[in-house]
């Protein structure tokens, strides 16, 4: 058995960014143990007291937006004292970690944060009584299920970053690929690529705020004919896919 200011220096050093292993071995206590304690989701021990307003970096916000309407989710703790967002990010993108991170902090400083490994993916975390507020989309069942639309003051941060919410959306249900082909020229075969951004939901109401942000910054689109729920939203014009490189890029 450990006690609470054992477990509370275990979980400061998780929010700091530490790996479970590091945590273990400075501290002495099994990564099993660190570990339920976060899936029993224990209150980390820095918190918000008081409602601290706006989001302290609206460029910020307007990107952690993107990747909670796409990858992310907002509970409640068991006990009802606040609440958990979590952003699940692909082990496969440290960068994509990374700044999902920083945007939290960027929004909300002084917040405790922490990526907790799940098996392909670590689940970014944060504890606030205060983020429904800041995300007021949350609400029970799925996204898809029930209506998305953004506050008034949200739609503002949106229109004067939509780059930002855009990368965010990219970032959590979108993607770059490179597609190639061969011609013929001169008596040999010649390989051609050209690159694309695809974005897949269920949500036809994100696919609309998503739609909404290309167009505002000048992004052609179409949408794919597909036999399933999902609508996917490719880029592959020439031009369209340059600005979309110059302000996106791939993953990684």
């Amino acid at each position: 058995m450990y006690d609470l200011s054992t477990r509370k220096r275990a979980l400061a050093l998780v929010t700091q960014g530490r790996s479970l292993n590091s945590v273990s071995r400075e501290t002495g206590i099994s990564r099993a143990a660190i570990r339920a304690w976060l899936e029993r989701l224990e209150p980390l021990p820095r918190m918000d007291p008081a409602d601290p307003g706006p989001p302290a970096c609206e460029r910020s916000y307007s990107y952690l937006l993107g990747l909670y309407l796409g990858d992310g989710c907002i509970s409640a703790h068991p006990r009802g004292t606040g609440y958990y967002l979590r952003i699940a990010c692909a082990n496969a993108w440290p960068g994509l970690i990374r700044q999902c991170q920083e945007a939290i902090t960027h929004v909300r400083p002084g917040l405790g944060v922490y990526a907790l490994q799940k098996e392909g993916y670590k689940m970014v975390t944060s504890y606030s009584r205060h983020w429904p507020t800041l995300f007021p989309q949350h609400g029970p069942g799925k996204k898809h299920e029930r209506r998305i639309a953004l506050a008034s003051w949200q739609q503002a941060i949106v229109d004067a970053y939509p780059w930002a919410f855009i990368r965010g959306l990219i970032h959590s249900d979108g993607c770059r690929i490179t597609n190639w082909t061969t011609r013929l020229v001169a008596g040999e075969y010649k390989r051609y690529e050209y690159p694309r951004y695809f974005f897949t939901n269920t949500s036809t109401d994100i696919i609309r705020l998503f739609t909404a942000a290309l167009d505002r910054v000048g992004v052609k689109w179409k949408s794919l004919n597909q036999n399933r729920a999902a609508v996917t939203i490719s880029v592959a014009r020439k031009a369209s896919v340059a600005l979309m490189d110059a302000h996106v890029g791939p993953k990684y």
